[in-house]
C-alpha cells in the first residue's frame, strides 16, 4: 500500500515514463486519494511538484472516470498552480475534460462546476510572455473547448492566438491557423 509519505519519496527521484506508469497503475489500484496527488502538485519542492502532476495527467488520460469525484477539486485548485512544469499538465488535463470526446460522465459533471476562475487563469496563461509554449497550446485549445459555454470566449480567444501568431514559434503558428479556423 503507498502512502502519501512513501509516493513523495517514490517521486523525490528523477522518473522515466515508465516508472510514472507503474505508479499510475499502483495509485489507480489502491484507489490512492486523488485529492493528495492534486495537493502534491502544489508541494514545496518544485521537482516533486512536476512529478505528481504529470502522475495526476497520467492518471487523467488512461482512467478519466476514476477522477470524476474530485474534478470539481481538480477544477477548483487550477488558479493556484505556480510552477511551469505543472501549469503544462493541468492545462491538457483541462483541454482533455473539456474536449467533446471526453466521457460523457465528465462531460456531465463538468456542467455544475463553476469554471469562470478557470477561463481566467487560462487566458493569464495565453497573455503571460513566461509562460511555456506548451502551456499556451493546451491553454489555448481548452478555451476552444469552453467557447459554446461562455460564448464571449470566441473573440477574445481569436484576438489573442492572433497577437500570438504574430512572432510565435512553428507550435504556435499551427495550433493558432488551426484555432482561428474553429473559431
Amino acid at each position: 500500500m503507498l502512502t502519501k509519505e512513501g509516493l513523495i519519496r517514490e517521486i523525490s527521484k528523477t522518473l522515466v515514463k515508465t516508472k510514472v506508469e507503474k505508479l499510475t497503475a499502483i495509485l489507480d489500484g489502491q484507489q490512492f486519494a486523488l485529492r493528495e496527488l492534486i495537493d502534491l502538485t502544489f508541494y514545496e519542492d518544485a521537482a516533486i511538484a512536476f512529478r505528481a502532476a504529470w502522475i495526476l495527467e497520467n492518471l487523467f488520460l488512461k482512467k478519466p472516470e476514476t477522477c470524476n469525484a474530485d474534478l470539481d477539486y481538480l477544477v477548483s485548485r487550477l488558479p493556484e498552480v505556480k510552477y511551469p512544469s505543472c501549469q503544462r499538465h493541468y492545462a491538457k488535463i483541462i483541454m482533455h475534460i473539456t474536449a467533446k470526446k471526453a466521457p460523457i460522465m465528465i462531460r456531465t459533471k463538468l456542467e455544475s462546476i463553476d469554471f469562470e476562475p478557470v477561463v481566467a487563469k487560462l487566458f493569464d496563461w495565453l497573455i503571460d510572455p513566461g509562460v511555456l509554449i506548451a502551456v499556451k497550446v493546451f491553454a489555448s485549445d481548452a478555451l476552444a473547448n469552453l467557447r459554446h459555454r461562455y460564448p464571449w470566449i470566441t473573440e477574445e480567444l481569436r484576438e489573442q492566438v492572433k497577437f500570438l501568431m504574430r512572432n510565435g514559434s512553428a507550435a504556435m503558428q499551427t495550433r493558432g491557423k488551426k484555432l482561428l479556423s474553429l473559431l
